[in-house]
């Protein structure tokens, strides 16, 4: 995935109204930008942090800048735009990068399923397979120095209710997978976050246990292009 046209950047002063975030640039003005993801962004924002945004060419937009990636004052670059999760998980399906889920003749996205009337990220169809639903998350929560990544930042309803859908489609005799995107430079294994949200972390080992599978794959972080790199090891907790 290029960043078209080229991304900008500028010094986080804050963020707020989990939608919005200012920046300082180098000439020594100001810029609203606007933030995609709604999660915690725990270690993602920290004042005087190097921010870079893309530039929308929509007139209807009223901040026509958005939040792509961030790099910390440790060092570690993370891509915080969560939308770019599923497009990277698209182009790393049909490239062959996620090699699990290479060899199906047909992808959609957001088709409707489940009983909870949910929209599923990733569906892909062949003649001589069962239908595979991929939930696609984004990891950006590093919780300590030996590079543990995991899921979720925040205590997440959606994500429970995802993890109920999964659940089902095993139960029907279709494919299930939990693909994890790896968002964060310095993340090198994924494991479910407990002690954030206890009722997901208890329904992804219900998930488990019914065949639902959990792929992590990580992404290179460069200000012209991310793009998926290579598996990561997930641990159950």
């Amino acid at each position: 995935m290029e960043f078209s046209p080229a991304l900008q950047c500028g010094t986080l002063i804050k963020r707020y109204k989990r939608f919005l975030a200012d920046l300082s640039l180098d000439d020594g003005s100001e810029l609203t930008i606007h933030c995609a993801n709604t999660g915690a962004m725990t270690g993602c924002a920290e004042p005087g942090n190097k921010v870079w945004f893309s530039t929308s060419d929509n007139p209807k937009r009223k901040y026509p800048n958005s939040w792509e990636l961030t790099e910390t004052l440790a060092g570690h670059r993370i891509c915080v735009n969560t939308l770019r999760a599923n497009t990277l998980a698209i182009e790393g399906i049909r490239e062959g990068a996620i090699k699990e889920l290479s060899g199906y003749e047909e992808l959609k996205t957001e088709q409707k399923y489940g009983s909870e009337n949910s929209r599923i990220d990733v569906l892909l169809r062949s003649k001589d397979k069962a239908d595979c639903y991929i939930e696609v998350k984004s990891v950006t929560l590093l919780s300590n120095d030996e590079g543990l990544g995991q899921f979720p930042d925040a205590v997440t309803t959606r994500g429970q209710k995802h993890l109920r859908e999964l659940i089902e489609i095993t139960e029907s005799g279709q494919r299930a997978v939990l693909l994890f995107i790896v968002l964060h430079s310095g993340i090198e294994k994924v494991s479910p976050a407990t002690h954030i949200d206890e009722h997901y972390s208890n329904l992804l080992q219900q998930a488990l246990k019914a065949g639902v599978e959990v792929i992590c794959y990580k992404a290179d972080l460069c200000t012209g292009e991310v793009k998926i790199s290579r598996k990561l090891p997930f641990y159950q907790g």
